[in-house]
């Protein structure tokens, strides 16, 4: 029985974790966790921000996903859109997820990220 979903994790190019780093810890506001030797080997990082867990691995031949990505839920979402946008970040709204507000962004790398926050009438 699936009991959680534990990590989500996306490609990198090789050699981009430091631009990596600065996105997801300056701009998203995660927290970088150590990965374990053997895996740190392989490159990539890994972040949380409380229960959400996201890996970047490195991959040759990297292209980024053009639909799969990862659903963020976050609280204050206009003040988050200001927060990415004030980085440089695209941030593109969507209003056809009934129930939420939305937009999509992408990382450096070009993978793509949903950010959501149910309306005040679903939740």
């Amino acid at each position: 029985m699936l009991a959680a979903l534990d990590h989500v994790q996306l490609a990198i190019p090789p050699g981009s974790e430091g631009t990596m780093r600065a996105y997801y810890a300056d701009v998203l506001g995660m927290t970088e966790i150590p990965k374990p030797p053997v895996l740190a080997a392989r490159g990539g990082c890994w972040f949380r921000a409380g229960p959400v867990h996201l890996h970047l691995g490195a991959e040759e031949d990297f292209r980024p996903a053009g639909q799969a990505h990862p659903g963020l839920r976050v609280t204050g979402i206009e003040a988050y859109a200001a927060r990415l946008t004030a980085h440089g970040a695209p941030v593109t709204w969507d209003d056809d997820l009934p129930g939420h507000r939305r937009f999509f962004s992408a990382d450096p790398a070009g993978n793509r990220l949903e950010f959501l926050e149910p309306t005040p009438d679903t939740v």
